[in-house]
Order: C-alpha cells, then structure tokens, then sequence
C-alpha cells in the first residue's frame, strides 16, 4: 500500500482535477441536461471504464511501454490534441455551436452513451498525463507492489472522480428539468 501521505497528495490533485471542467465534463453535462440524469450516469458508467482501462496500464506497466516507443507516446498525446481540436473547431466554425449550447439531439441509446463516454475519457488528455506521467511519480518501490500502489492510486482517482462527477451529472439533470419547468 502506498504511503498515507502519497495517497492524501494524489487524491488532492485528483479532486482539483476533476473540478477543472474539460471533456469529461462537458460531455457529462451536455448528455445530463439534453436527456436527463439517467442518461448522465450511463454516461458517466462509460467515463469509469475508461479510468479503469488507464489505471490498468499503468498498474501493469504499459506506461513504461508507451515511454519506451515514443510513437506510442507521441500518438496518444496526438490523437489526445486532435479531439480537443476538433472540439474548437464545432464550437468556432462559422455556424458553428459551443459544447455548451443546449440544442435538441435525438436521444442516444444507453449503448451509445455509454460507448461516448468511454472513449470521451480515453481520449482525455488529462487523465491521460494523470495516469502516465503524474502517478508513476507517487508510487514507491521501497513502500511495497508497485501494482499494488498503482491500483490503490488509481482506485482513490476513480473513487473521486465518479463521486464528483456523479454530482454533477445529477444536478446538471435537475437543472434542466427546473429551468423547464420555468
């Protein structure tokens, strides 16, 4: 197990990060607000998988893989900038929408929410350097299992993330259904 005040550390940079909107976030709202919080949860189901397919890697040192084959590493963080590029440009071509403009959508089926958000928290850049190159910095060989701490580090990560934005997506729903009732 990792040392308590490792653990307090990482859940503290956790937390501020999934507190700092990006396209998780975005994606959770937009699908809480459009097709209400069941839709949102579903979602967010999809954005954990996507945590946990990234804690593994890092756990069973695929990290050190993809630091070993720079391609493997400059295609994440590539394939990582062409969605938030793409992102900007769906919100600044000319007739173009912000993520953040409400608009009706046909109602995606549970599948298809799901799928988004898992590959919505794949292509996340920031959980991709949060579990590549920000919690290798806090495990410790000399502590224990170094796959041992890397699931503990990842599972205090999920834990906040899904609880945090859990709430997010259950208010975001409750405010569109407030604000339609207006």
């Amino acid at each position: 197990m990792p040392e308590l005040a490792s653990l307090l550390a990482f859940a503290l940079i956790a937390l501020g990060m999934v507190l700092t909107p990006g396209p998780n976030m975005i994606y959770l709202v937009s699908r809480s607000i459009c097709q209400g919080q069941a839709a949102g949860l579903i979602s967010l189901g999809g954005v954990a998988l996507g945590f946990v397919v990234y804690m593994l890697s890092a756990a069973l040192g695929i990290t050190a893989l993809v630091f070993a084959v720079p391609l493997a590493y400059d295609a994440l963080r590539l394939a990582g900038a062409a969605y938030l590029a793409w992102l900007a440009w769906n919100a600044l071509k000319p007739g173009g929408r912000s993520a953040f403009h409400v608009r009706d959508l046909p109602r995606d089926t549970n599948r298809k929410l799901f799928a988004m958000g898992f590959v919505t928290s794949l292509l996340n850049p920031k959980i991709a350097m949060l579990y590549l190159s920000l919690l290798p910095q806090f495990v410790n060989p000399q502590v224990g299992s170094v796959f041992v701490q890397s699931i503990a580090f990842g599972f205090t990560q999920i834990a906040i993330s899904v609880s945090v934005n859990a709430l997010i997506a259950l208010y975001s729903g409750s405010s569109a259904l407030f604000m339609g009732e207006r």
